[in-house]
């Protein structure tokens, strides 16, 4: 089993983005978080809570690796064992759930993973329920900040498929696998978390 990971950036972002899900989340049912990385985040909200079920996942052999490890680590029921799932390819290892969330994955990989994000997201979720991502975005090609765009160009200056995206490029994607943009929140280190809502 790989050691148990940390990143800094988690453990600072962990906490604003579980006061957004506090008024987000379902009272019961599951959740799947695609893309988990070191599973910080999803532990952290596993144990905030109790009555949700957590379904984390990844892509890669590391990242599974991390995700065992979390989950040994923090021997909570309602965390489950971590499923490969690469967000690109449908359909998705993995039943309804009653709600997804992504974070720090749309800029770092390639743009047909975002669309797979909406297309994968869309055949689990019922009416009503979320899609929640996080991470930094820019708005009708105005970056939120300067640090912002130097990021943009560091990423696409290590490959020309990853960057930061634009919420007028996001929006009309998830509007075609119905959902729709409900609420955007800035959130520390000029990032935004993204509620997207299945209309239909």
């Amino acid at each position: 089993m790989s050691e148990l990971v940390d990143w800094p950036a988690p453990e600072r972002n962990k906490g604003p983005i579980l006061d957004v899900l506090r008024r987000v989340l379902p009272e019961r049912g599951i959740v799947l978080e695609v893309a988990s990385a070191t599973g910080q985040h999803i532990a952290h909200f596993a144990s905030a809570f109790p009555n949700l079920t957590f379904q984390p996942s990844d892509v890669t052999d590391e990242h599974l690796g991390n995700l065992a490890a979390r989950r040994a680590h923090v021997r909570l029921p309602n965390l489950r064992e971590a499923i490969r799932l690469d967000a690109s390819e449908f359909p998705w290892p993995v039943g309804p759930v009653d709600a997804v969330y992504n974070a720090n994955m749309i800029h770092i990989s390639p743009f047909s993973a975002t669309m797979g994000l909406f297309r994968g997201a869309s055949a689990l979720l019922k009416e009503g329920a979320p899609l929640i991502t996080y991470g930094p975005y820019s708005e009708g090609g105005q970056h939120i900040s300067e640090s912002n765009r130097l990021f943009d160009e560091s990423l696409r200056s290590r490959n020309p498929e990853w960057g930061v995206r634009d919420l007028n490029d996001l929006v009309p994607i998830a509007q075609d696998h119905g959902f729709t943009l409900e609420e955007r929140v800035l959130m520390p280190a000029n990032n935004l978390t993204l509620i997207w809502r299945k209309v239909g």
